[in-house]
């Protein structure tokens, strides 16, 4: 449902204050109606699952902040990784409605979708296609390292610090085995992403 509105989106472009709203409740609806019975919040390392998604940020903005310029190299800009620019229109910068909806969505919505997805579904189902026989959290290389390879490839010219966060993010379910632990890691990683975009007008990391 998602990826068919995704699809739609770039065929006909809707403004952004018709965007952001249409993407959070059509996002919402995707995770209550498929993923509502499998979702688990508990949380069992409060500590450790708030410092692995403050490190992540960190990590983010660190090559690029200690090196400027780091990554306009055609190892991170280029036809197969595409651009590092801003998926927000120009106006969008500037309307307080749209930067707010899209940090809710960052935060509340996409490490749920995300974490259902890669650490929750893929990694289990390269073990074993019948993933529901997989306990959350069980470490097997192959579906460890293609999952983090995946997932770097999914962040585009972020793809190093994709793959080292997805590194993290696997060892990280596979020490707690707890979706919970891993939505709260990735939900405090763009939380914290998303007001330093907002505060140093860094608009490029909002892919």
């Amino acid at each position: 449902m998602y990826l068919g509105f995704l699809a739609l989106h770039s065929v006909l472009p809707l403004p952004p204050r018709v965007d952001e709203p249409l993407r959070l409740i059509v996002l919402s609806l995707v995770i209550w109606f498929a993923s509502r019975r499998v979702l688990d919040f508990r949380i069992s390392r409060w500590t450790g699952s708030l410092a692995l998604g403050v490190a992540i940020f960190l990590l983010w903005i660190l090559p690029d902040t200690l090196m400027p310029g780091y990554r306009h190299s055609i190892i991170f800009q280029n036809a197969l990784t595409g651009k590092t620019a801003s998926s927000l229109a120009p106006g969008a910068i500037t309307d307080p409605l749209i930067l707010v909806l899209r940090t809710l969505r960052s935060f509340a919505l996409v490490p749920v979708l995300e974490e259902l997805f890669w650490r929750g579904w893929l990694m289990r189902w390269v073990i074993d296609p019948d993933f529901t026989r997989v306990p959350l959290g069980t470490y097997a290389r192959n579906a460890f390292w293609i999952v983090a390879v995946l997932f770097a490839a999914e962040h585009g010219s972020y793809w190093d610090v994709g793959l080292v966060a997805g590194i993290l993010f696997n060892y990280w379910m596979v020490r707690t085995r707890s979706l919970g632990d891993l939505i709260l890691s990735h939900a405090v990683a763009n939380l914290s992403l998303s007001a330093y975009v907002i505060a140093s007008g860094k608009w490029e990391y909002w892919l």
